[in-house]
């Protein structure tokens, strides 16, 4: 109880601090305390990072790729979803993205809930400490013929776009996760001006693309899927890495073999 009270006292001081523009929220570190107040209601938006330039190419790391198709397959029966961290760089007059890792979060609970505050919160300090930002969102729905992204899933992918306006809104196409895949399931779409939009497939690369195709296919065979901690797995028992620490390593294995 007595921790519960600090974190509400803690919780209101820090929302008293941003109101009161004594929070440099500019600052990296303090990007998660955005996704508390966001995520509660107390803060409508808030924009802390704004891309100068007009956005193109969208790369996927094949880690950030493998953990997203691995949460799906883990969880078959089950609508799924998970954050996109990323970074950005300028070449040649364009800002390319590049999403370098993916986070799994529920399989049980998808809406936004206090749960779901604390990931966001131990999310974004993660990101900051390896110089990310919170880049998307991906979701897999229960039905397997289902791509769309219901309200709760837009309210997320909309507060993520109104702190990074170039956010991607990932669906997996369920039909599409198989042991063969000759293409990938995801449909990605990017925030441009407030709104969501498919991104063209030129513009979306896969790195090591052949290497992270082997990969995925050895990963699948291997049901390596059955190491992915998601944040209901360590809700349930604390003890595991929701960080797939452990899975990481599997995957950067998978694909230096094949590469």
């Amino acid at each position: 109880m007595k921790k519960d009270k600090l974190y509400i006292n803690s919780f209101f001081s820090v929302n008293e601090l941003y109101r009161e523009k004594r929070l440099d929220v500019h600052r990296p570190g303090n990007c998660y305390v955005l996704a508390i107040l966001i995520h509660s209601g107390l803060l409508a938006s808030a924009c802390v990072y704004s891309a100068p330039l007009t956005m193109t190419n969208v790369f996927f790391s094949p880690r950030a790729y493998c953990k997203i198709i691995l949460h799906a397959a883990k969880y078959p029966h089950c609508a799924i979803n998970g954050l996109l961290l990323g970074k950005q760089k300028n070449k040649d007059g364009r800002t390319d993205l590049y999403i370098e890792d993916a986070i799994p979060l529920f399989h049980i609970c998808l809406h936004v809930s206090p749960m779901a505050e604390i990931a966001l919160t131990l999310v974004d300090q993660l990101a900051a400490s390896k110089g990310l930002i919170l880049a998307g969102y991906y979701l897999a729905n229960e039905n397997i013929n289902d791509l769309s992204s219901d309200r709760p899933a837009h309210r997320i992918a909309d507060k993520i776009a109104e702190n990074f306006n170039s956010a991607l809104l990932v669906v997996v196409d369920n039909r599409e996760v198989t042991l063969g895949m000759g293409s990938s399931p995801l449909r990605i779409s990017q925030s441009v001006e407030g709104k969501w939009k498919p991104k063209d497939k030129a513009n979306i690369i896969y790195e090591d693309d052949i290497a992270h195709t082997d990969a995925m296919y050895s990963l699948l065979k291997t049901e390596e899927y059955r190491n992915l901690i998601d944040f209901d797995n360590h809700l349930d028992n604390i003890a595991l890495d929701w960080q797939n620490q452990k899975l990481n390593k599997i995957i950067d294995e998978a694909v230096d073999k094949h590469t």
